[in-house]
Order: structure tokens, then sequence, then C-alpha cells
């Protein structure tokens, strides 16, 4: 080819060279534009070496301008199924026998290796009864004895090479044991329950808490998105709950230089849907701290004995935090006023009771746990409970006032699509004796209503409809006035 052909070949293609090449420059030309194209895809280096320009007829028409080889070069078009097929024709040189025969060889190894393991020969992943080697099984279960579970109660010179362990072994005696060679001395602490071997007893393993699965899953791992800022109509009640709870958390050293015990227990009471559990919630944001919410109704056990047994390892697990609130929710089903009805069906509940009462004087004021209590009806509780010392703040929860009620139209009108003209005191006017779950109600179902008419932004008439339909229209289900009769 001359040098105005090669020139033109490699103006931008760098990469394309000339490779000898016997064919005509008609079939040649015909391929050149997918070889070029290639080069650019795969990078790779392809040598082409045509013929002086007296052997071979250069056809003008075959070969694409300039200007539209490089502007399709930096615009590639996407491939096509004609341009994958070729391009796996491409890189099959020499060793590609040999590489599809081992891979074949490798698939063949890996299937006789789960054969013999039995990954495929059951459903259980079982091995076939013939590989079973009965022998040896036995010998190694006589060897590995099962550990005995047994509680270290001291560590002597702890933080030393010659550390020994004072363990409790049940029912049988305390020993004076070193640790196993698979245990590190930074994970066995003072109170904690271990395995032993049954022979020198022998530390051998860490073992967890003995807690029931039902207590554990009260915990609530994540930490509660609810701040002060989302309670509205509560500024009396939040700051109460500070002083009581968030106060002897954070700043423990202003009680102790005054020498007085912090507040143990608060009992929050009030309508439904006031914000007690809400407000709850916020404290163990604000405090950082593990935040275990239980129902009452969770600790009626149908089995003696168990509901108490429930309450003690739920003060243990609160123990063994660095922080704690214990939100006991709707405590009157468990907490309520003892008496004798002849017969004893209340009597495991009552015990239930005694179990909470008998913690709450059990630990330290000062500590890391806090113990709150919500109800709808604060006069069937029992006195004993309710006693100084115990549960040492009543706060109530009374219905929002009219700036409260505007206050709290804002807070759940934050995060919605509203009108700017939306006048949210005269909202609060039209609801009267409403709660903060009324108001939510509200404008839950002004929402509703633009959803309803396909609109994008709620209107105050929506929110007019919802005050007609939420508000009165479910009134006689109110169970404010029926709350207000009890208390």
């Amino acid at each position: 080819m001359s040098e105005s052909s090669q020139n033109y070949l490699t103006k931008g293609n760098p990469d394309i060279l000339i490779l000898k090449s016997m064919s005509p420059v008609s079939k040649l030309c015909s391929h050149l534009y997918n070889i070029s194209r290639l080069c650019f895809l795969s990078k790779k280096t392809f040598f082409i070496n045509i013929p002086p320009k007296e052997n071979l007829e250069i056809n003008s028409t075959m070969a694409p301008e300039p200007e539209d080889e490089i502007k399709d070069e930096k615009n590639p078009r996407p491939l096509d199924e004609d341009d994958i097929a070729l391009l796996k024709t491409y890189g099959l040189g020499p060793y590609s026998t040999s590489i599809k025969k081992v891979e074949k060889e490798i698939k063949e190894m890996a299937k006789k290796i789960n054969d013999l393991c039995g990954i495929k020969e059951s459903d259980t992943g079982l091995a076939a009864p013939s590989q079973w080697d009965l022998v040896s099984d036995k010998q190694m279960m006589q060897e590995e004895q099962p550990l005995q579970v047994a509680r270290c109660t001291k560590i002597i010179n702890p933080n030393t090479e010659d550390a020994k362990y004072i363990i409790n072994v049940k029912q049988i005696a305390k020993f004076v044991v070193g640790l196993g060679d698979k245990v590190s001395p930074t994970d066995i602490e003072e109170g904690m329950r271990v395995g032993v071997d049954r022979n020198k007893y022998q530390i051998q393993i860490p073992l967890p808490p003995k807690i029931d699965p039902s207590v554990t899953m009260m915990t609530v791992e994540e930490k509660p998105d609810v701040t002060y800022n989302d309670v509205g109509g509560c500024k009396e009640q939040i700051e109460k709950m500070r002083e009581v709870v968030e106060l002897p958390m954070l700043h423990p050293e202003k009680f102790v230089k005054l020498g007085i015990d912090p507040p143990k227990g608060v009992l929050c009471y009030g309508p439904p849907g006031t914000g007690k559990t809400l407000l709850a919630r916020a404290v163990a944001n604000r405090t950082d701290a593990c935040f275990i919410r239980v129902i009452g109704s969770e600790l009626v056990q149908k089995y003696v004995g168990e509901g108490a047994r429930m309450v003690r390892e739920l003060f243990q697990m609160a123990r063994s935090k660095k922080a704690c609130i214990v939100f006991f929710d709707e405590v009157d089903a468990i907490g309520g006023a003892r008496f004798d009805d002849g017969v004893g069906g209340d009597n495991e509940v009552q015990r239930t009771m005694l179990e909470i009462v008998n913690q709450l004087d059990g630990f330290d004021a000062r500590g890391n746990i806090k113990v709150l209590m919500a109800t709808n009806r604060p006069d069937t509780l029992d006195p004993a409970l309710l006693r100084p010392g115990r549960l040492d703040r009543k706060v109530e929860f009374g219905l929002p006032d009219l700036e409260s009620r505007t206050q709290i139209f804002k807070i759940h009108t934050r995060t919605m699509n509203c009108e700017r003209d939306v006048r949210f005191e005269l909202l609060a006017r039209l609801c009267p004796n409403s709660t903060g779950a009324d108001i939510r109600s509200v404008c839950t179902e002004a929402g509703m209503y633009a959803i309803r008419a396909r609109r994008k932004t709620v209107t105050e008439k929506d929110f007019l409809d919802a005050v007609n339909k939420v508000i009165k229209g479910y009134q006689k289900f109110s169970a404010t006035p029926k709350y207000m009769v009890y208390n």
C-alpha cells in the first residue's frame, strides 16, 4: 500500500500497523471497519501488511470518510449480535483446548469430592452408610467429654500471668482453677458463666448470661429516632422527666456532692394518646441508653412463678448494660391493687407485681437503671408500688391546650406537602379536648383526601374535612370522657 493509504489507515488509530495479506483490497476494506472497531474495544494491537499499490486496485468508495471514522471512534455504537459473535472468534489461541480440558477435570474432581463428603447424598448432608466410621466417631465422643457449667465468682491476681479463678460448680463445690489453652484472660470476668472440663475443672469457654430469649427480645436494639422536638404540648412534663432520668445519668456528680439520692422511677399517667410512650422514647434517645420496652401483659404467664422469673432476668439484663431505661407500658395489667377473690386466679399477677417491687428496692438509685411506667388508670395501682422510694415522681399528661394543639399540628405537618396559607390555629380551635393521637389522625386523613383528589399538596379544606370526619364523626368512640370519669 502507498504511504497515503497507510497514513489514512493509521490516522486516529496508532495501534493499527500494517500486516502482510495477499487478499485484494476490495475484500480487505469490507473488514477494515470491523477490525478498527475491534482494536478500539479490545485495546489489542493488530498488524496489517498490504502489498504495494501497483499490485492492488483501491476502491475509494469502500472506505469511510476520515471524519466519520473519527466521529465513530468518539461515540461507538453498541454491539449487536453479529459483533458479539465476531468477538467470540478472537482469543482462541493454541492453549484454548488445554484450558477447557483442565476446567473439565476441575469440575469432575469437585463432583467427586462432593460425593465423597456426602453433600449430594441426602437432604440432611450425611454421607452414605458405607462411608461411616463409627469406631473413630465413638472414640472421639469418649475423648471429648461434655463441659460442666460453672460461675466465676472471683479472680485472684488479675492482669498477671499467674492469675487464678474461683469457680462455683452448682451442687458440687468451689475450686481455684486456671484457664484452658483456647481461652484468653480478657474473656473472663467476675460473675460470668463459664464451661469447665470434668477432670481438672479448667475454664474452657466463656458462656453467655442465662436469660430467657423472650426477655432478650424486649430490648429495642435500634436507637429511638424521637427527640424532644417531636413531643408537642408537653413542656412541663419534659422538664420533669429530664431532671428525674436524664440528669442523674449524665451528671451523677451533682447528686454525689449534695449527698442525696435521685428518684428511682417515674409514673406517667393520663388519657390515651397524650404522649407518654413518645416521651419515654425521646428520653432514651437523649441519654443514649439501652431502651427496654415491656408490655404489662407479657409478664402474665400461665405457669406459677414464670412472671416473677422473667422480671428477675429482665433486671439482670438491665444491670449488664452501661445505661438502661426500663419502660413498663400498661403497667395496670400487673400492678393492680391486691385483693382476695376467693379463687386465686390473680395470685400469679400479684407475685409478678411483688417481684417488681423487690427489684425496685434492690438496685442503687445512683446506678445506671431508670424505671418508667405508664398507665391510663392510676387509681387501680397498688399503693406499695406507688410509695416514695420506688416510684418517686408522678407525671400527669393532660389534654393539650390551644397553644399545644397548634404546636402538635405543626409537628405532624412538618414533613407534609401543605399549602402555605393553612391556618393551624383555626384547626386547633376546631379540635377541643383532643389528644396528640387525634391530631395526628386528622393530619393523616387530610393527606388521604388529597390522594383521593389526585393532588400533590394538602389544602386547608382537606384539613377541615378531616376534622369533621375524625373529631366529630368518631367522637362516640373517644376514650377521653371515660378516662375523666374514672379519675
